[in-house]
Parts: structure tokens; sequence; C-alpha cells
């Protein structure tokens, strides 16, 4: 059984925004797999994830607090029916649907047996009428960039009934694991009645150059050596475009350096931070005059890395 996303984050039941913003951002950084080598920081940090995406956002809060963690599969037109807290439903069957686009989709019910649930609610199996479509659900892959951006994109779903394209407006600033609504796209309902609610789920790609923990991102500094000795001003490619970042005198190799605010946008709150990590690069084949500055230099430091 799910563990329950209020605990995950370690915040009460009524918890503010800022409050449950604040544990995610505490245990995003202390379990993200970059920054903790225990084995099991990688699906802890996925369940981190997948509490604040449901708990940042008030509708998706307020509908996991009366439905439990089989929310999602509860019809909306069903709502005043179902008691406050309840979980539901059990055994269903769901239907796997492709891939197109960077996107998997699950069609279905997603574990639910409507049919058992209200026909008990109402004393008979289809007492109820006609059931409202399911919610569903699918992965929508972006790069770091598109999530800090947002903007539209163009997504092909395919699945039993063939495929279906739809334009999604990306919020910027999306992060792993936050869901998009794009209401009346789920499963189709039975008789004349609504469809269910498509949740794209996004899923940030490994990227060549940036690592993000929530909403802080994380991208090494290449710096010389003399600029590591002797500070400078350098310039640093974001996802935002290019900062100038100052590298303090004495620098050395994994240092970290803040930008605060310069992470994935916020709209609803505080964005996160950028951390540049010193990285001292050296010239692969060094001239003549280069070779000679450096062993002049080796002649006369005192300085020893290895000394205690």
């Amino acid at each position: 059984m799910a563990r329950d996303y209020y605990e995950v984050l370690g915040v009460s039941r009524n918890a503010s925004a800022d409050e449950v913003q604040q544990a995610y951002r505490k245990l995003a950084r202390r379990h993200h797999p970059d920054v903790n080598s225990d084995p099991s920081a990688e699906e802890r940090f996925k369940e981190i994830n997948e509490a604040y995406s449901v708990l940042s956002d008030p509708d998706t809060r307020k509908r996991y607090d009366r439905f439990g963690p089989d929310f999602r599969s509860i019809p909306e037109g069903y709502e005043e029916w179902v008691g406050a807290g309840q979980g539901a439903g059990r055994g269903g069957a769901g239907a796997g649907a492709g891939v197109r686009g960077g996107v998997r989709v699950e069609e279905g019910f997603g574990g639910v047996d409507f049919e058992d649930l209200f026909g008990s609610l109402f004393g008979a199996r289809g007492a109820a009428g006609p059931i409202p479509g399911a919610d569903q659900e699918a992965e929508l892959e972006l790069t770091v960039e598109e999530a800090y951006r947002g903007g539209k994109r163009n997504v092909t779903l395919s699945g039993p009934s063939g495929p279906r394209s739809f334009e999604v407006t990306i919020p910027r600033g999306v992060v792993d694991g936050q869901r998009i609504r794009l209401p009346g796209q789920g499963g189709r309902g039975g008789g004349n009645v609504r469809a269910g609610d498509l949740y794209l789920v996004v899923r940030l790609a490994p990227h060549s150059r940036y690592r993000v923990s929530g909403r802080d991102i994380y991208v090494d500094l290449p710096v010389t050596p003399w600029e590591a000795a002797l500070g400078a001003m350098v310039p640093l490619t974001t996802p935002g475009g290019e900062a100038k970042v100052r590298v303090p005198p004495g620098s050395s190799s994994g240092r970290r350096l803040r930008l605060r605010g310069e992470g994935m946008p916020n709209p609803r709150g505080s964005p996160g931070d950028l951390y540049a990590e010193v990285r001292i690069a050296v010239p692969p084949k060094p001239t003549d005059r280069e070779r000679e500055l450096f062993e002049q230099l080796a002649s006369e430091s005192t300085f020893d890395p290895r000394r205690p």
C-alpha cells in the first residue's frame, strides 16, 4: 500500500502550502541520487516528488484528502456519494496503451471496480445509472529547457481506439512528477455522460549538462587554474540564458556557488536556486610558454593539497 503523502513529506494534514514546499525542498536536497549514494535514495526521491506533486496542487490535494490514494480513479461525478477520506475499489482490469512522441498512457479504470463500488452504494449493480469516464494518466517527457520555459507542445497518444492528438500548454517551471490536467480527455463514460480527465505526468529527461533536484538546478562550472586561484567573473549558460558568476579567489574543484532564484521558476511561490559547481580544467596540450610558467609555479609554490 502506498505511504501517506503527508507522512512522506513529514508534515501535518493541515500544513500550509509554504510548509509543504519547505519540507519538499529539504527532503529533495537530502535524497537526490546525485548527492546521496544510498541505493534506496532514488526510490525515496521519486516518492518525495510524487507526494509533492499531489499536495502542492490545491485541487488535487483536496481530492486526495477526501478519497485517499485511489483519488485519481474516482469519477468526479460521484464525489457526493463517497465519504471523506475514503479510498476506492479493488481489483478491476486496466489495459495498457502504446507509446508515441515520448508519451506513455495507461487506459482503463486504474484498478477500481466501479460497478461493484457504486452498486453497493445504491443497492444493486447498475442502479446508479450511467457512469462517468475514469481519469487516466500518461507520462510526458520534457527536457530541462522545455520545463523551464513552458509553452505549447503537440502530443499524440496511441491507444485501443486509435491515436489522439492534443496541443498541450506546459506551465513554466514544471518539475518532475507534476501533473498537467486535460479536462474531458480521459476515459469515455457510459451513455451520454462526461468523459474523465487526462493527467500528463511530467518526467524530466536526463540532461548532459543540468541536474535538477526539485526546483534547484545544478551545473558544472569549468574554470582555469588561474581563475580559480585569483578569482574571476566567468560566463555560465543556464536554462534561462547566459549569466555571469563571480568565482572567489582560492576556489577549489567542488566549490558550490549559489545563484539565488535562478533555478526552476515557480508560479505559486519562490523559484528554485541554481548551483554552479567549480571544476578546474587545465590545458590538455600546454604551449611551451604555458609549460614554462607551470614549471616556475611548481618550483616556487609551497602549496601541497595532500597535506593534512
